[in-house]
Order: C-alpha cells, then sequence, then structure tokens
C-alpha cells in the first residue's frame, strides 16, 4: 500500500471540510414554521421607489438625490440598522504600520498589517487592517475590501504552502493580483461581538454619553457598527499610495453582506458593492417571509439590528421601507448580488427581485440594468449591467465560479 505525503493529507483534509461546509444545510434551516415554498409566499405590495410619502412623484436625479434617497436613509438608520450618534467627546484616530512583506505569496504582491486606533478618554479599539497591493502595475491598484469573518491577526492571510495562489483561508488572492487587484480586510470583531449582546467592551462605549451604557433604540447595532468599521477603513485607504481609494469594491458574504449593502448605500466613496448570499436585512425582501425572517434573526442575534428593528417582527409589511430600496441606494454605483440554489435560508429568488425592483434607480441615471422578473438560469452571470447577479448550485459559500464572476463584474466596471 503507498504511503501517502503530509501535502496530499493535508489537501484531501481540507477538501472534506470545504465540502462538508458548503453542503450542509445548518440546523436552523430544518425550523419547521421556515416557509420555503414558493407557492406559499403571501401577496405584499412593495413600497414604492420613486414616489414620496406625501405623493411626490421622483422624476429626475436631483429629487432622487436631494429628496427620496437621503428620505429611505433615514428610514433604514432610525429603523433597521439604528444610527451612529455623535460621541460627546471626539474620536482620535491613528494608523500604525505593524508589519510589511514585500515579496507576499513569492513576489506577487506587498502585503501591510496596519492598525486603526481609535480613542478617547472613554476607552480605545483597535481593527488589523490588511492591505495587500499587487507588484509590478503601474501606479495606486483598484482594490475589493472584504467584511472578513476571518481574523486579521490569524494565519488564515498567509499564503498556503499547498494551494498556489491561495491564502490558508482559500481566498484566491493570486487571481486578483494577477488581475491588477489589491485586497483588503477587516475583521468583523474588531469593533463588537459578532452576537453583541451587552456592549460594554464594543466600539460603542466610546460613543455613550455620560450615564449610557447601552444603545437606544434607533441608535446602531451590530451591523452599523461593522460599516461604520469599512468606512474608517477607507479612510485609511485614502492615505495609501498602493491602493486606488477611488475604485474601491466593499464586499462581504451572509451577515457580511447585509453590512456590505448598508456601507455602500451610506458612503459613496465605495465604487462598486458586492454582496453573496445576505438574505434577510441583505438583499431578499422583508415581505416575502421566505427563509430566514426578522423574526428569525432577532431571535437568533438580537441586536445585529437597532431594537426599533423588533417592532416589525411578523409586520413585516407595516415596514415603510423594503430592501430593493437599499440596494437602490448605491444607484449609480454598480451593485452585484450572489445567490446559491441550496442556500435557502437566504430566498435567493427575494435576492434577485429585490435587485430587479432597484434597477428602476439605475435606470433613472441611463445605466443598464435587470428588465426582466425572471431569475437568470443557474450558473449564468448578468455582468454587462450596473446591477449584477448570479445564482450556481450549491449551497452557503462563495467558490471558485463566485470569485471569478466578482472579478468579471469589476473588471467590466472598474477598468
Amino acid at each position: 500500500m503507498k504511503s501517502i505525503s503530509k501535502g496530499s493529507l493535508y489537501l484531501v483534509i481540507l477538501s472534506l471540510l470545504a465540502f462538508s461546509i458548503s453542503h450542509a444545510r445548518e440546523a436552523k434551516e430544518y425550523d419547521n414554521d421556515i416557509n420555503y415554498d414558493e407557492q406559499k409566499i403571501p401577496h405584499y405590495d412593495l413600497p414604492k421607489l420613486l414616489v414620496t410619502p406625501d405623493g411626490k412623484k421622483i422624476t429626475s436625479i436631483n429629487d432622487w438625490e436631494k429628496i427620496r434617497k437621503p428620505q429611505i436613509l433615514s428610514l433604514y438608520s432610525n429603523l433597521v440598522y439604528g444610527r451612529v450618534p455623535e460621541p460627546e467627546e471626539p474620536l482620535k484616530i491613528s494608523y500604525k504600520l505593524v508589519d510589511e512583506d514585500k515579496n507576499f505569496m513569492k513576489g506577487k504582491a506587498k502585503r501591510k498589517d496596519i492598525d486603526i486606533i481609535i480613542s478617547n478618554s472613554r476607552g480605545s479599539k483597535t481593527m488589523r487592517f490588511l492591505v495587500f497591493s499587487p507588484n509590478g502595475v503601474d501606479g495606486p491598484a483598484p482594490a475589493f475590501l472584504k467584511h472578513s469573518f476571518n481574523n486579521t491577526k490569524s494565519n488564515d492571510f498567509d499564503a498556503s504552502t499547498f494551494r498556489k495562489g491561495k491564502l490558508k483561508n482559500g481566498w484566491p488572492l493570486g487571481e486578483f493580483f494577477d488581475r491588477g487587484y489589491g485586497f483588503c480586510a477587516v475583521y468583523h470583531e474588531d469593533l463588537i461581538g459578532h452576537n453583541e449582546v451587552s456592549f460594554n467592551n464594543s466600539i460603542h462605549k466610546l460613543f455613550f454619553p455620560k450615564g449610557q451604557s447601552f444603545p437606544k433604540a434607533s441608535e446602531w447595532g451590530v451591523i452599523s457598527a461593522c460599516a461604520w468599521g469599512a468606512m474608517r477603513a477607507m479612510d485609511y485607504l485614502e492615505t495609501d499610495d498602493d491602493i486606488d481609494h477611488k475604485k474601491v469594491a466593499i464586499m462581504g458574504h451572509s451577515k457580511m453582506g447585509k453590512t456590505t449593502l448598508w456601507t455602500a448605500a451610506q458612503d459613496d466613496r465605495f465604487a462598486l458593492a458586492i454582496s453573496a448570499q445576505s438574505g434577510c436585512a441583505g438583499a431578499a425582501l422583508w415581505r416575502r417571509k421566505s427563509g430566514e425572517t426578522l423574526k428569525k434573526m432577532i431571535t437568533r442575534f438580537p441586536y445585529w439590528l437597532c431594537r426599533n428593528a423588533w417592532k416589525f417582527v411578523d409586520q413585516e409589511d407595516d415596514l415603510p421601507i423594503d430592501q430593493h430600496m437599499l440596494l437602490a441606494c448605491i444607484a449609480p454605483r454598480p451593485v452585484y448580488v450572489h445567490s446559491g440554489i441550496k442556500d435557502t435560508w437566504a430566498d435567493g429568488r427575494g435576492e434577485y427581485l429585490s435587485a430587479f425592483h432597484a434597477s428602476e434607480v439605475y435606470k433613472l441615471y441611463g445605466k443598464k440594468a435587470l428588465d426582466s422578473q425572471d431569475s437568470p438560469p443557474i450558473g449564468k452571470a448578468i455582468i454587462e449591467s450596473h446591477v449584477g447577479y448570479h445564482i450556481r448550485e450549491g449551497g452557503h459559500s462563495i467558490e471558485s465560479f463566485d470569485w471569478k464572476r466578482f472579478l468579471d463584474f469589476a473588471d467590466y466596471h472598474l477598468k
């Protein structure tokens, strides 16, 4: 019997793990009160994108940007994700280069480990921000900035010994470098816990006035805190000569896909947004109540959203907004939505319909967007459109097919 090398064994184990992660369904998806049947989707009427609450029709870009978009963002800030209050004491933000590798991945790129230090007399929080920039390019490089579940202080971001062009976490950064892109990452738990419930040691403590120890009902939850952190990372990128800060695509998967959309909607410095399998409170329409619902999210993660969102549990039709309006607030910048056939928890059909209905605003800008309510065939990516989309076989993960489509979308719009 032939012996197996350590390297081969390592690859086998990684393959088995990847298979189990991408094909397994979490226990929550088998809750007996979850609807996955398209025939049982309730009738719903979406809030109108281009009509104000007092009935004024929006027919110009100026009216959208000056009247309707601010109305919508205010509703999201106060009713869904929570607004970021002004800190009683100004924040001091500084940057520290912790480490630098000019020959990362055998010379393909430069890696910089940056600490973004946020402080005032109430305390301090530090974000470890990773910036990879391709070598051998002329001038600053366009880049992706990913909301990451992987800790940016871990060895997940080291180059893999066995998988050429990939990090130890499996991300194919070599493909990004080969296409001339940089890649950046922020860790979602640097400023706040994944399922924060106390807020004693989160970024919030720097904002609380004397006597306050918990966010008000309309103030920021976990997703808003993560979005705020990505904006501080963008502040840093505006100072970095290796990255073209005017061509940065913000992206994220699952919870971080939700965060990506909220980040891009608020901050137009991000040139493009990619939301992968974001589902409820991400790209999927609330009113379809398919897969994960507001009730399910709040039961498991009560403070991902602000407490005002609790009022709409089982009352989604009372929300004056739905998620097509969030995508529309990214216009005219390109937005891409990714779904998976087996990722029924994220409601791929609802994600597509949200993108379709958001297209109304993109067309107001004269941009090409989605024309059909019918989802595209499995595996067919819509790239040459300011609203892009694909749904592929498989479950809740980012696969090689997805990474390539994200790059294709960026190539089309950023180059």
